[in-house]
């Protein structure tokens, strides 16, 4: 929202944030800039503010400033009588602080800083902080704070202070955020941008309602990549998006008296879905249900011919079983087009940009540069493709990052292209080290085994296959002749030795021929199942032994293919494919919603409540009961 990232920064330019905690703020705001800045910071809490000073070091930042005070009470970031002025300003700070004027004449104060705007209540410290910032930035300067959503529409001297804001133009923009977001408090929480830059002629405010765009994470909400660059990109750009974002001018916010609560300006509530009592009545599907998809549409015109035709005026009835509906979505040649054009964006997308930049990574690289990269390209890639969410596809990069890009990158920053396989050992109790097998990080077994040995992994696959058909129909004998009066009943044990010595017994009994046949099968079921074990076992072993030779014979570039086109590119192309695939979910399962909603018209239910009626009636009848 500060936009640092854009600006040609120095070590003259500054960074504070009053209520700086442990510094992860700060840290942020300096990782955005171009080049190194010079951070500020004051913390109230005196083992909070050394942690902030250690971390400043760690984060290479030693020479940052870091003072332990209460920012509202007694700042410590002045020059001489007056406050010190920064170009940037970031602050989180303690929700609606009801101590916030402890040690403090707000109506003396020495520093100004509620002149003009007003002096915020005595017990709601929000606007302190606010307006703390307004006094500390430069005349060019730009601020973000997070408050509590309450600010944006509580009355009195908040309602003053606001209105103040409003009309100096220092407010740039509004965020809304979800509710449960930050620990300790479950209220929803803004962010509030300030902009002293062309405050004067500011005509309105940009106002964004994020609070949809979240996950659950255990008791909280959390805020994904995707919801946090979209986010950015809309704020940034200023775009207006309907339920999302908009600019809304001085002059509607004077006729809403100031007040600042969201959903005022933008309706972010999903749209009813409305029920048709004359479909419910005479059948049929109300056109404009089928209009609200157009688009699905407009990619593919004529499937909603192949799946509708018309009832009467206004209704559709399906034009195909609803147990076929998913079939023809996907089979129509329309909808089979847009699969293999996505299919083909993604394979355009993968060899033109990210496999050149991936194959190119060498040690030493920066691996946040070479995911920014990739993410960015990627997004913008999609961005205007039809039916797909761009920020969705944006997720899905970031996801397999995080599951194994990040290290891999990492590793080849460090040590390059290398994929050295390692002994896994264990300790017993005895202390003596167990060998556990092997494993490589970069290369890893299983990528290998199916990139290079396909043959023998289908042998090993083909035995899997086999003993699990023994092992299933030795499963099936046992239930069939195990239980209570069963041929094996008798058998202390189901085990080779017991059923060797029962058919030895039994043998000479004609009347046991069952018996021994069931005996029979199961003994050579078992010696089936015992020998396709021991080839499994022989076959993996030798697999095992195979891939871990292969890995001295690897070059360099076949580390890079098969890391890059085998692990890496391979598995976001799955999941892709997987996204795209979830249109035709998402359009099957509305049109079955509307084809079970309105499927029996309410005379048709009518008539078989009758039927139903009448059968009960007869049932009763004939069993001697009156049927009032």
């Amino acid at each position: 929202m500060l936009e640092i990232e854009k600006e040609a920064t120095s070590a003259d330019t500054t960074v504070c944030d009053p209520t700086c905690g442990s510094g992860s703020l700060l840290l942020k705001v300096a990782a955005q800039a171009r080049t190194p800045v010079t951070l500020y910071g004051q913390e109230k809490d005196a083992a909070t503010s050394g942690l902030a000073r250690m971390n400043m070091i760690l984060h290479g930042n030693p020479t940052a400033t870091i003072w332990q005070g209460n920012t509202i009470a007694d700042p410590k970031l002045t020059e001489g009588e007056q406050l010190k002025q920064f170009d940037f300003v970031v602050a989180n700070p303690p929700f609606s602080d009801k101590r916030w004027s402890t040690g403090l004449d707000a109506a003396k104060d020495p520093y100004g800083r509620f002149a003009g705007f007003g002096i915020p209540p005595a017990k709601q410290g929000d606007y302190a902080y606010l307006l703390h910032i307004v006094r500390t930035l430069k005349s060019t300067g730009r601020g973000s704070c997070i408050l509590p959503h309450g600010v944006l529409f509580r009355g009195n001297a908040e309602a003053e202070i606001r209105k103040n804001l409003v009309q100096r133009g220092l407010i740039k923009g509004i965020i809304g955020l979800p509710a449960n977001l930050f620990y300790g408090t479950g209220i929803p929480a803004c962010i509030v941008v300030i902009d002293k830059r062309e405050a004067g002629s500011r005509e309105g405010i940009f106002l964004l309602d994020a609070s949809k765009g979240f996950i659950k994470d255990g008791p909280k909400n959390r805020l994904r990549e995707r919801d946090i660059h979209k986010i950015v990109d809309v704020f940034t750009r200023q775009l207006e998006v309907p339920g999302y974002a908009r600019f809304v001018p001085n002059e509607e916010i004077a006729g809403h008296d100031y007040n600042l609560n969201l959903p005022r300006y933008i309706d972010s509530s999903e749209p009813e879905d409305l029920q048709d009592i004359e479909a419910h009545l005479h059948g049929g599907i109300p056109e404009r249900d089928i209009d609200a998809l157009e688009a699905y549409w407009q990619v593919c015109p004529q499937l909603r011919e192949a799946l509708f035709r018309p009832l009467r005026p206004g209704y559709l009835e399906l034009a195909v079983a609803p147990s076929e509906l998913k079939a023809t979505i996907t089979a129509h040649p329309q909808f089979a087009g847009f699969l293999a054009d996505m299919a083909q964006h993604f394979a355009a997308w993968r060899y033109q940009a990210a496999a050149g930049l991936l194959l190119r990574l060498k040690p030493g690289c920066h691996p946040k540069a070479v995911i920014r990269e990739l993410c960015e390209d990627l997004l913008i890639d999609y961005q205007d493709q039809p039916l797909i969410d761009a920020y969705a596809v944006y997720q899905l990069l970031l996801d397999q990052w995080a599951q194994s890009m990040q290290d891999d990158v990492y590793a080849i920053s460090a040590d390059g292209w290398r994929a050295t396989p390692y002994r896994l050992l264990e300790k017993g109790k005895n202390g003596r080290s167990k060998d556990k097998g092997w494993a490589c990080d970069l290369v890893p077994k299983e990528l290998l085994v199916r990139q290079l040995l396909a043959d023998e992994l289908e042998m090993v696959e083909g035995l899997r296959s086999e003993l699990e058909g023994t092992s299933s129909r030795l499963a099936e004998l046992e239930e069939e002749h195990g239980g209570d009066g069963g041929f094996y009943a008798e058998l202390d044990k189901l085990n080779k030795a017991n059923v060797s010595a029962r058919i030895k017994e039994m043998h000479r009994d004609p009347e046991a021929a069952d018996e021994l046949a069931a005996l029979r099968d199961w003994l050579l079921l078992s010696e089936d199942e015992l020998k396709t074990k021991r080839a499994l076992k022989a076959a993996e072993a030798e697999l095992d032994d195979l891939a871990y030779s292969l890995y001295d014979g690897l070059s360099e570039l076949d580390v890079r293919e098969l890391v890059v086109e085998g692990k890496w590119l391979a598995s976001l192309e799955q999941a892709v494919a997987a996204e795209v695939e979830r249109v035709s979910q998402a359009l099957t399962s509305r049109l079955k919603e509307l084809v079970e909603r309105y499927g029996e018209a309410l005379p048709a239910i009518s008539q078989l409540v009758d039927e139903l009626e009448a059968r009960v009636a007869g049932h009763l009848e004939r069993m001697g009961f009156a049927w009032n």
